[in-house]
């Protein structure tokens, strides 16, 4: 496999001097060398920024910009504004990579001639578990719907930016949404419509850190009621073009609302403004309670959860809680 366009590594950092180390060693490592890495210290506190500029001054290939705190999105896009690669990936800098996790998404674009190439992921728990989210599945070129449903079902890879390698040229007229959260709903199904077809890996070279002081496992706050505003934008776009995914979609938008619910029932002590977005989801599910038990896309485990929640609040608290534990 020639080994000749330049590939640009996108990795926005913010306050994580305790990861920072393992997840640029492991791209300075790679097996595949053509490469740019651009380092966006998106106003970190710590020594992050520090280390970003000790590490420029030990490789030629890495670019820093510091930048007052704008959010993942904002870092994402200035990464992608001064890209001089031909292809593009993002880590998240609390992440890690294998060593040949480039040259593998280069080699499955070369192999099924795409423009989009998604590799398998693992979670790495604070516990020390590991979770590998490709070992059930199989590499293959995938269509466009197929890669749409499959995303949307988490079979194989998610919605994320990171684990994927996307031609820039795709990027032309895309960039993540600044200030919210779960950025990547509103972002990664623009890029995959561009696209008739894509290839998966089912090696799993990305490791996504499942920490407690990460975006999505701090205290909950209302910005990550985002994550069901641009998970609904990203289904009825969808819907408007490929109806056929519709059950898929509304499976989907349960996902949202349980991902959503279960971290706002932790809190003791919720706002007023909290508690009524609260009570929407709850009344949202329970109105939906049929259409989603007849699904046929609809997980079993978001069926218990729905038959959980009819019962109550507090039931559904007390079993969600004892499900978290046996899978973590």
């Amino acid at each position: 496999m020639e080994k000749n366009d330049l590939i640009t590594v996108v990795i926005p950092i913010f306050n994580v001097e305790k990861y920072l180390n393992k997840c640029i060693d492991s791209v300075l490592s790679q097996t595949y060398s053509n490469i740019e890495i651009i380092l966006v210290n998106d106003g970190s506190t710590d020594n992050s920024g520090m280390m970003c500029d000790e590490y420029k001054n030990k490789d030629s290939r890495i670019k820093v910009i510091h930048k007052k705190n704008g959010g993942l999105s904002e870092a994402r896009n200035f990464g992608i504004e001064v890209s001089s690669g031909k292809y593009i990936t993002f880590i998240d800098s609390d992440d890690y990579v294998e060593k040949d996790y480039i040259e593998y998404l280069y080699y499955l674009i070369q192999k099924y001639n795409t423009k989009i190439s998604i590799c398998a992921y693992s979670v790495l728990m604070e516990n020390g578990k590991i979770i590998d989210y490709g070992e059930n599945y199989l590499e293959k070129r995938l269509s466009k719907i197929e890669t749409l449903e499959k995303m949307l079902n988490e079979e194989g890879f998610s919605v994320s930016a990171w684990a994927k390698l996307y031609d820039i040229k795709l990027f032309k007229d895309i960039r993540y949404p600044v200030g919210k959260l779960c950025e990547d709903n509103g972002t990664t199904y623009k890029v995959i419509d561009k696209v008739d077809k894509i290839a998966y890996g089912n090696k799993s070279k990305y490791y996504y850190y499942k920490r407690k002081g990460s975006i999505m496992l701090s205290v909950f706050n209302k910005n990550k009621l985002d994550m069901i505003e641009l998970t609904d934008e990203m289904c009825n776009y969808l819907e408007s073009k490929y109806p056929n995914l519709s059950d898929t979609l509304n499976r989907r938008k349960v996902y949202s609302r349980f991902n959503v619910l279960r971290q706002m029932i932790k809190v003791k002590n919720l706002p007023e403004d909290l508690k009524i977005k609260e009570d929407e989801i709850i009344k949202w599910l329970k109105q939906r309670k049929k259409e989603i038990l007849k699904n046929p896309k609809s997980s079993k485990r978001d069926k218990i959860a729905l038959m959980c929640l009819m019962v109550g609040k507090g039931f559904f608290k007390f079993v969600w809680n004892i499900y978290e534990r046996i899978k973590y």
